[in-house]
């Protein structure tokens, strides 16, 4: 579905600049995503850490002709002749307007769902559950922002017969741009949380800012049990325009006249069957493949909407019986042969083979590997099949795809209609991995993007590299969460350093740097040059600051751009003399000031006069920067000596730019600070701890990065009496069930955790190591858990976080992180 350049100047009433004539069919806010610049209209979002306008240049050298801005560019007449610029007040209002104007054509039931939880999971089961019978457009994972929304909107066309999107919110006045936008005709509210709490008052009146929603819709499904939701929906009646008129669809396990009753819930061991009376009719059931309360109530929510919508409810049982667990991540491994693994084998539909396309792309790959996607059929109602794989050619050859294997009848059946040189189709899975295809594979980065039930798990099971059970999840989506957490703290203007020393505190600097990369950090900071050689040589290309350069190591510095701090004169006569030897002129460096913490530095008030009389009279090296460290910023009993530090830096440091005439940024803030002294964030901050999930000041987890797991060897039954591990130190003292775990002070897993000191979670349970942590192997109590061979054990992660262990240890979290060893094969995912 396209529009003119001239409706889309109408819609968003903008002043055109320029008057060539255009279709618009793409919308972009992200320079880095563009795909198709022909037919792209880029709008040049302004937000507190970048402004869309900088990337004008390049996107127009790349083909978009299109932009919508606040400003034109100067001369835009002779250096964009062929461009069209439109001009408006706010761009994220015109994008917002144009989606809104787009949702304007479609007279089709559109379902809004609100919530603190549950909001992916619900839209995801509604788009399996209608999909069958209709097409769905819905929101590409979790698209519910401001731009999110807007950007979910647009994807509708044609062909689409219901919509379904996500509305998140974090603070006051939001959902009023997400309502005009979506109008729903289904509003949905799954539950009110404790997420974004902060920003708001209290839960009511939190519960009443997502209700806005239900302004203007038809149906509003929630759940009629909560006392919050019936507060809130008191509190709103008064300001929904059609009051009466509103079809409530509240669905409650104690009321009988409920328009949603639910008779009985029965679980069994791996499904759960609903007995339900929907508006008074007959007495019908379902059962949904999970046990989890969760699951349950999104199942009922799910329901409601698919019968409101008209699938009935014989349909309705058969569909719920074959939902797909949703894993909303993108998963990166390491695979055999040289080849990465890009694991996103939940769902197959055109707008998330689109996202996973451009992640890929994204991602530098230093070795210049081959993509190859590996596709199955997309199970889209409703949409020609000769367009659909001629859109779905089209993309992979956008993003770089040069091997195309198709899995399926039906995409093997379109096989002409891809446009790549190297492709494979196979009818099967099975067909496909006894193939010399498959064994073929060789160093390329793979692309796995199928539908759960084409058994795409058999090929990631095949294709990754067989590692030890215990592995390290890192979730890359809580390292950018983290990331805007702290920005959000910052001014638009302060730069910001993130520290990924000590393999990203254990995390992998490689994938973390990547991503900080892809989010656009001012610079990167390791220990030692070999770590920023690594990075460098895996297609880091941002500023990489060496912490502690050694003097053996100049020449690896130069040859890879890496910036060292300075920290002595004798590291600074060396640095010049290395310098100058290879003919470098104005080599940047960092100044660091010892202000307190007395570990390294110049005193700054001492030294600053020889220092800077030192650094005038050579031109091998110009400071890029100074700093100095905060002693105890994570503790507010050393306010008065960080207020002491701030003033020796404040002097030393403005004496240093004072005898330069270019900008020598100036940071002291870390993590800590950053939050705790605003007003000494100056030029420029450094992110450490805070990056990885854990604040500082209150040992409590923000958004958990890593997640140490392994599973349970062998169980047995062990006699009150008998003794557990070397030494006979673990004493049983009742009969007990003792399981051994594939994990030990080899992998990281210090041993003074032992003897009952800490414990492990088994199935959500709390399990104590029993007797000492040998190298390889701990053994735990695993005594009245429901548990087998083969589940799953947390020994810190999302549930358990890294700072009880760190507190048993009575060390910091820095220790525990960086102490997990490096023959435990690190996960790397993406919500």
């Amino acid at each position: 579905m396209t529009y003119t350049i001239e409706k889309v100047t109408t819609l968003i009433g903008a002043r055109r600049y320029g008057d060539r004539d255009a279709n618009i069919g793409f919308i972009l806010t992200d320079s880095r995503s563009l795909c198709f610049p022909e037919e792209t209209l880029f709008f040049a979002l302004k937000t507190g850490r970048n402004d869309g306008h900088n990337y004008i240049p390049e996107l127009y050298r790349r083909g978009v002709r299109n932009f919508v801005v606040t400003e034109v560019p100067k001369g835009y007449a002779s250096d964009y002749p062929e461009a069209n610029f439109l001009k408006v007040v706010n761009t994220l209002e015109a994008l917002q307007r144009l989606a809104e104007r787009h949702r304007d054509e479609f007279d089709i039931p559109i379902v809004g769902i609100t919530g603190s939880n549950g909001k992916t999971m619900v839209k995801e089961w509604l788009y399996q559950l209608l999909s069958p019978q209709m097409y769905v457009t819905r929101s590409p994972r979790s698209y519910n922002s401001q731009i999110g929304v807007p950007l979910s909107v647009w994807l509708m066309n044609e062909q689409t017969k219901v919509g379904v999107f996500e509305a998140g919110i974090s603070e006051p006045g939001e959902m009023l741009a997400l309502r005009d936008i979506i109008q729903p005709t289904i509003a949905v509210l799954t539950n009110i949380g404790e997420a974004h709490q902060k920003n708001f008052s209290s839960k009511l009146q939190k519960c009443e800012e997502k209700m806005v929603l239900f302004h203007d819709a038809q149906t509003v499904v929630y759940d009629a049990d909560d006392p919050l939701v019936e507060e809130g929906l008191k509190h709103v009646d008064s300001k929904l325009p059609n009051g009466d008129s509103q079809e409530r669809l509240g669905w409650s396990m104690k009321d009988k006249k409920a328009p949603m009753y639910i008779k009985s819930i029965e679980k069994k061991e791996s499904a759960t069957t609903i007995t339900y009376i929907y508006k008074g009719g007959e007495e019908n059931k379902y059962s949904i493949p999970f046990i989890d309360e969760a699951s349950i109530k999104n199942s009922i929510i799910c329901a409601i909407v698919a019968l409101r919508i008209g699938v009935s409810a014989d349909d309705l049982d058969e569909r719920m019986q074959k939902l797909e667990a949703i894993a909303m991540r993108l998963e990166v491994k390491e695979g055999q042969h040289g080849c990465t693994l890009i694991n996103d084998s939940y769902n197959s539909d055109i707008n998330s083979l689109d996202i996973a396309l451009d992640f890929m792309n994204r991602r530098p790959d230093h070795k210049g590997r081959r993509r190859t996607l590996i596709l199955s059929d997309i199970q889209q109602s409703g949409e020609d099949p000769r367009e659909l794989y001629a859109e779905v050619s089209n993309l992979a050859r956008k993003r770089g795809v040069v091997k195309f294997i198709g899995i399926g009848p039906e995409i093997s059946a379109q096989a002409d209609e891809i446009q790549i040189a190297e492709k494979f189709f196979f009818k099967g899975v099975e067909q496909f991995i006894h193939s010399e295809v498959f064994h073929s594979l060789r160093d390329e980065v793979i692309l796995l993007k199928g539908a759960r039930n084409y058994g795409f798990d058999q090929i990631s099971e095949l294709l990754v590299e067989k590692v030890h059970e215990t592995t390290l999840e890192v979730n890359l989506s809580a390292v950018v969460a983290n990331l805007n957490y702290y920005r959000s703290f910052m001014k638009p203007e302060t730069k910001l350093v993130c520290m990924i020393k000590a393999d990203a505190y254990g995390a992998g600097a490689v994938e973390i740097a990547k991503t900080l990369q892809d989010h656009r950090v001012d610079y990167l900071a390791v220990a030692v040059a070999d770590e920023g050689a690594t990075l460098r040589r895996n297609g880091i290309t941002s500023n990489i600051m060496i912490m502690n350069p050694e003097m053996t190591a100049f020449k690896t510095m130069f040859d890879y751009d890496l910036e060292p701090e300075v920290y002595s004169f004798r590291l600074l006569e060396a640095l010049i003399k290395a310098a100058e030897k290879e003919g470098i002129t104005d080599y940047p460096v960092h100044i660091k000031l010892d202000t307190g913490m007395h570990r390294l530095g110049f005193d700054p008030e001492k030294d600053m006069d020889k220092l800077i009389d030192r650094l005038k009279h050579q031109n091998a090296i110009i400071p890029r920067s100074v700093f100095s460290h905060f002693v105890g910023s994570d503790e507010d009993k050393f306010d008065d000596f960080s207020a002491h530090q701030f003033a020796l830096f404040d002097a030393g440091s403005k004496k240093l730019q004072t005898a330069f005439d270019h900008k020598i940024l100036r940071h002291i803030d870390n993590s800590a600070g950053i939050e705790h002294f605003p007003d000494r964030q100056l030029d420029m901050c450094r992110l450490g701890l805070g990056l990885y999930g854990i604040d500082p000041r209150t040992n409590e987890t923000i958004n958990n990065v890593s997640t140490l797991k392994t599973t349970i060897l062998q169980m047995r039954h062990v006699p009150a009496g008998d003794t557990v591990g070397y030494s006979r130190k673990g004493v049983i003292d009742h009969d007990s069930v003792i399981a051994a775990i594939p994990i030990g002070y080899a992998d990281g897993l210090n041993r003074h955790l032992g003897n009952r000191h800490c414990y492990c979670l088994v199935n959500g349970k709390k399990a104590e190591y029993v007797g000492n942590i040998c190298m390889d192997v701990a053994m735990i109590d695993v005594t009245g858990i429901d548990c087998k061979e083969g589940d799953s054990v947390e020994i810190f992660g999302d549930h358990l976080p890294v700072t009880v262990l760190s507190n048993v240890l009575d060390t910091i979290p820095y220790e525990v992180l960086t102490g997990i060893s490096n023959r435990v094969k690190r996960v790397y995912f993406q919500d």
